[in-house]
């Protein structure tokens, strides 16, 4: 997905790369469904819309920010028990083949 993110002057002028990777841990009731019907699980576009939404807000400075909030709002579903979100910029070194922050959390 296209961001726009960086502190670099170099990373100011477009947006850039951003792989998302997010595993949402879910208890077993609420991972398994019976009728086999959406409702009955995490749906996955509610992770495409927390990402866009963010994304479209604006530059966003560092990617540890950006998983951060996007880790809060996955949290925040009523069924998912704990969370990992990472980004990697694959396109901002020549030398590496991406660059990247992971972040976990899990509620209390």
């Amino acid at each position: 997905m296209p961001v726009r993110i960086g502190v670099h002057a170099f990373e100011q002028d477009s947006p850039q790369r951003i792989i998302f990777n997010v595993d949402l841990y879910v208890p077993f009731a609420s991972s398994t469904p019976t009728k086999d019907d959406l409702n009955e699980v995490v749906d996955y576009d509610f992770i495409r819309e927390v990402i866009s939404e963010r994304v479209s807000k604006g530059h966003i400075g560092l990617q540890e920010t950006l998983c951060d909030e996007i880790l809060s709002a996955m949290i925040a579903h009523p069924k998912v028990v704990a969370a990992c979100v990472s980004t990697e910029k694959p396109d901002v070194y020549p030398d590496c083949q991406a660059i990247g922050v992971e972040v976990f959390r899990r509620k209390h």
